[in-house]
């Protein structure tokens, strides 16, 4: 009987511990599964904050956001299929003007560069860039000091040879062109930080299916018959040409032309507050907006959320296509003779 029982004893230990092995084995089956799940999870890629293009560079260069002339005797211009975003307004009469902001990819030179307007300069300040321009009225100088615009303004370097250069082959005002090289180097003499993270813009996924109407062409007209603006689309590069008076907008020594994937077109108050023309335009309270991507459009709404022109649906962010942009303010009011202001489109190609 006492060897039955010691028996018994020795299978029930052998027993306990085969349990033990096949327990541990079982927590160490878990744990390498944890490992393995850990070593192959994915993190989100890095994109550039205002063209959602991946990218393996560390982007923590800041945005610079540039004034470019659009008067007929400064076209063809440099730098503008470089940049990230375009913002396109009127500034006198019938005179548009760009700012191009510039993150993810640097130009050589950018120009011709003209002065500075309100508007424009509080925009660079909300995209947290430094603000380049080429002279402006006393008090935009004084606006600019007084509210602590980060800037580099271009009377104070003029024809420098290092930031700013003053080409022969047009006449002043137009010849004025920024060495985009030279903009850090200076803005860090200046005390300004050059590096920023900045919080992305809402982007589709590549793949991701377009909303809206089919729209392979707009064109917008601004004051009766010029400036005349137009996208046409191209369904081979799947975005949008653009062409300023009949005539398409290349860089002026490559002539590539002008191609965005994103036309977002917002309407807004304009006002004339000055006897030279000058304009205030309301840059905050939203509005009547049309987004073209990829041969459709959507009627939608605009907002200024954190400072960024924004499309916005029934509340909702509307995501850019991954790309450039380009964002042309007309007037809610259109002026006198304009029968449609903004004339969308689907033609035949």
């Amino acid at each position: 009987m006492r060897k039955l029982a010691v028996l018994l004893t020795i299978v029930l230990a052998i027993f306990i511990v085969g349990c033990s092995k096949e327990e541990k084995k079982e927590v160490q089956e878990k744990s390498n599964d944890g490992v393995k799940n850990e070593s192959t999870e994915t993190t989100d890629p890095t994109i550039y904050p205002f063209t959602g293009i991946e990218t393996d560079e560390d982007v923590t260069n800041r945005a610079v956001a540039v004034m470019v002339s659009n008067q007929v005797q400064a076209r063809p211009q440099s730098g503008l299929t470089k940049a990230d975003i375009v913002f396109e307004m009127l500034t006198e009469g019938n005179i548009t003007r760009f700012m191009a902001i510039y993150q993810s990819t640097e130009p050589d030179v950018v120009g011709p560069v003209r002065s500075a307007r309100e508007y424009f300069f509080t925009l660079a300040d909300n995209y947290d860039a430094i603000y380049v321009y080429q002279g402006a009225a006393d008090f935009i100088n004084e606006m600019i000091t007084s509210r602590e615009i980060e800037h580099l303004q271009g009377a104070t370097y003029d024809n420098d040879g290092h930031l700013f250069i003053r080409e022969a082959f047009r006449k002043t005002p137009h010849n004025s062109y920024l060495q985009f090289g030279a903009v850090y180097d200076v803005a860090a003499e200046e005390g300004y930080e050059t590096s920023f993270t900045y919080e992305p813009l809402s982007f589709l996924d590549e793949n991701s299916e377009i909303d809206g109407e089919d729209a392979n062409y707009v064109k917008i007209d601004y004051y009766g018959g010029k400036p005349i603006v137009e996208f046409e689309y191209d369904e081979t590069t799947q975005k949008y040409t653009r062409y300023n008076d009949q005539e398409k907008s290349v860089e002026l020594e490559s002539e590539i032309p002008i191609q965005v994937d994103n036309v977002f077109i917002v309407e807004t108050e304009h006002e004339v507050i000055d006897k030279e023309l000058r304009r205030a335009i309301d840059i905050d309270s939203g509005g009547t907006a049309y987004l073209l991507q990829r041969g459709k459009v959507q009627h939608i709404e605009w907002e200024n959320r954190d400072g960024r022109i924004t499309p916005v649906k029934d509340g909702q962010v509307v995501p850019f296509v991954p790309g450039q942009t380009w964002i042309n303010f007309v007037q809610s009011v259109p002026e006198s003779g304009v029968k449609e202001q903004v004339q969308i489109e689907n033609n035949e190609m």
